[in-house]
Order: structure tokens, then C-alpha cells, then sequence
């Protein structure tokens, strides 16, 4: 099983720090989500050898498909794992949309279906589902885009949604690998029968490792097997003691009312990721940079002020190296990375850390990069 490597676009700004474009902004440079800027960033990506880029979606983020048609023309190689929330288009239309961007690009896209863990937010664009619900509505819209693709007409009637004659003119060859993400009991349901890759954020091996063979027992039930993936940021430098003072540096230009606002915010989510994040430190409450170490050279300082995946691997760039290849040895096969900022630390982690991963499917690309 050979290691997967994806960067992540900074689709709605770029930081020095951890705060983020909703909560405490004035405290960090921050470079704007350009069109110039994400060109560089992508070209960035790509020059270091990563496999794709994923695009994430939000209120705050630019539309994905859009900067993933944008990036296709000033870049050769790189792919676009395109964040979207199904509820948020009808399944025949994203099919089509699909179909058109895979030609677009030259079949590089990869899609990442993000079901949505907060209501308020999803409210905010119309969705009033509750959180079953929404997953209940992804499973019927993977399994209605599935049978499209085929371009084979066929009706449908579920709960959710209602087609007839449904079919795209001619198959789809090349249908994008679907990454899917979600922690909860309903989550692994719709992973196991639909997802090709199923994205775990940034807890532990063992963590990781229980949930895997939850996983693999679901999808066995289906007659299907996985891939996962992991979703971290990264701190890595060429000493330990300097990818550490990077961290502490991170976390002090933190006001203590920011973390506490984020903290608010990110009790009220209904996500049980976000949940799991959040037990994987038994306080906000710490004394030193490495209070937060919950396994080693696994920091969860992000998430004091993050939502999402809330954890970063922090060390040099051998210890991070060791750590990623310690993730593959129990299930991980494809890895979602990112820094602050995330033009230089992608530089820095395809040309400091790739090369020591015993993958040789990473080596080259970084050498045909």
C-alpha cells in the first residue's frame, strides 16, 4: 500500500498563525485568496510533488468547482479533491457538473462529499435537516450520482429525491474517487457503501486503528473495501526543539479571549469529529507548548482555535516522516496536509520530509516534480 500525499488550498486567505478569517484576523498577516495567490499556491503544490490539492468548502470559502476549472489552466499534473455539500445541489446536476470539470482538467478532479456537521451553518443556506438526515440524503445522492455515471436511464424514489428517466448523455469513463469524511454512527453507514476513501482527522494511531476495523467490518458487510485518509496540519523544521518554538510561537499570538470564543463556538457543533477533537485534550488549560502533546509529536494546539481536523504533527522532519509512516503501518494510505502559511510550508514538507518516507511512489513524485 503506497502513500497518497495531498496539500491543502488555503481558499479563503492564508496565515502566519492559527487564527483563522472569522475570529481574531487582526492578529495575523494574512494573504488573500486571490486568484494569484491560489495560483501560486497551486503551482507551489504541484512543483512539491503532491498528488492533489484539496478545495474545502464554506461561507468563507470560494466555489470549488469554479477554482478548481481556474486552477486546471496553470497547472499540468496536480489534481482538485473538490469539497461540496450534496444537499446543496441535486444529484443529476452535480453529475453533469462532474462530468464536465473531469474533461475540464483531464480527469484530475477528485471529489470530497462534506455532509455538514453544524445546522446553524447549514440553515444558513437553506438546509434545515437534522444531522441524520443530512446523512440519510448523502447516501441517496452518492447512489443516485453512481447510477448516472453509468448513463443508463433508470428511475428513483427515495426520501430525499426523485427522479425519472435520469441519465447523462454518454458514461462517464473516468468517474472521480469519492473521499468522504464523518465520525458518527450514521457516517460510517453511508462510508461503507459508498465512499472509496474514508477521511478520519488527526487522532491517534490507536484511534485510527479502532476505527478502521469498524470501518472494514461495515464495508465487508457491502462487499466493498476501503482506503483511508487523514487529514493534519504540519509543523516541521530540522530540529525538534525548532518545530516546537514554531508551535509555541503559533499559540502565544493567540489572544486567551480568541480560544475561548472558539471554544463557544466549536461546544455547539453537532459533529462527533469535531467532538472527538475536542476529548483528545483534557483541557485548554496549559503551562507549556507540549501540555498539548496528546501522543508523540502529535500537538492538538490547532484545535484551540480551529474547527475541523485539530491537530498537527510537530517535529523534525525525520519525526514527522517517522509519524506519517507510522499512520500508513496501521490502515492510512492517503494523507491531506497543511501549514501556516501554506506556499511555503508545502515547499517545505515536499522537499524536507517526502524524501525520507519509504514510499516509493512519493519519492517519484517529488523527483518528477
Amino acid at each position: 500500500m503506497t502513500i497518497e500525499l495531498n496539500w491543502y488550498l488555503p481558499n479563503h486567505g492564508d496565515f502566519h498563525g492559527l487564527t483563522n478569517n472569522r475570529l481574531g484576523e487582526s492578529a495575523n498577516r494574512i494573504r488573500a485568496s486571490t486568484p494569484a495567490y491560489l495560483e501560486s499556491v497551486a503551482r507551489a503544490i504541484e512543483y512539491a510533488g503532491f498528488n492533489a490539492v484539496l478545495i474545502p468548502t464554506g461561507p468563507t470559502c470560494h466555489d470549488g468547482w469554479v477554482v478548481a476549472a481556474s486552477l486546471a489552466q496553470v497547472t499540468t499534473r496536480l489534481k482538485f479533491l473538490v469539497a461540496f455539500r450534496p444537499g446543496f445541489v441535486l444529484p443529476a446536476v452535480a453529475a453533469q457538473s462532474v462530468q464536465s470539470l473531469q474533461r475540464i482538467t483531464g480527469n484530475r478532479l477528485l471529489l470530497n462529499v462534506v455532509t455538514g456537521g453544524d445546522s446553524a451553518e447549514q440553515r444558513g443556506y437553506g438546509d434545515f435537516l437534522d444531522h441524520d438526515q443530512r446523512y440519510g440524503r448523502t447516501a441517496e445522492f452518492l447512489d443516485i450520482v453512481r447510477k448516472i455515471w453509468a448513463a443508463e436511464k433508470f428511475n428513483y424514489e427515495g426520501a430525499h429525491y426523485r427522479l425519472k428517466n435520469a441519465a447523462l448523455l454518454r458514461p462517464l469513463n473516468n468517474p472521480p474517487p469519492i473521499y468522504f469524511g464523518g465520525a458518527s454512527a450514521a457516517a460510517e453507514v453511508v462510508a461503507a457503501q459508498y465512499s472509496d476513501t474514508y477521511l478520519f482527522w488527526g487522532e491517534t494511531p490507536e484511534m485510527v486503528r479502532e476505527r478502521i476495523r469498524r470501518a472494514d467490518a461495515l464495508a465487508a458487510s457491502h462487499g466493498r473495501k476501503l482506503r483511508y485518509g487523514y487529514r493534519v496540519h504540519i509543523i516541521s523544521r530540522d530540529t525538534p526543539e525548532q518545530a516546537w518554538a514554531e508551535a509555541d510561537r503559533l499559540l502565544r499570538e493567540v489572544p486567551r479571549e480568541t480560544i475561548e470564543k472558539a471554544q463557544r463556538q466549536l461546544q455547539k457543533s453537532e459533529s462527533v469529529g469535531q467532538a472527538r477533537m475536542r476529548a483528545l485534550r483534557q483541557s485548554t488549560t496549559f503551562n507549556d507548548v507540549r501540555d498539548l502533546e496528546v501522543y508523540p509529536n502529535l500537538w492538538t494546539g490547532v484545535g484551540l482555535v480551529r474547527g475541523g481536523a485539530g491537530t498537527a504533527i510537530v517535529g523534525s522532519h525525520e519525526q514527522v516522516a517517522e509519524r506519517i509512516e507510522e499512520l500508513h503501518s496501521v490502515g492510512i494510505s492517503s494523507f491531506i496536509l497543511s501549514g501556516y502559511p501554506n506556499l511555503e510550508e508545502a515547499l517545505n514538507v515536499g522537499e524536507e520530509v517526502v524524501p525520507l518516507l519509504n514510499s516509493n511512489t512519493a519519492l517519484r513524485a517529488v523527483a518528477s516534480a
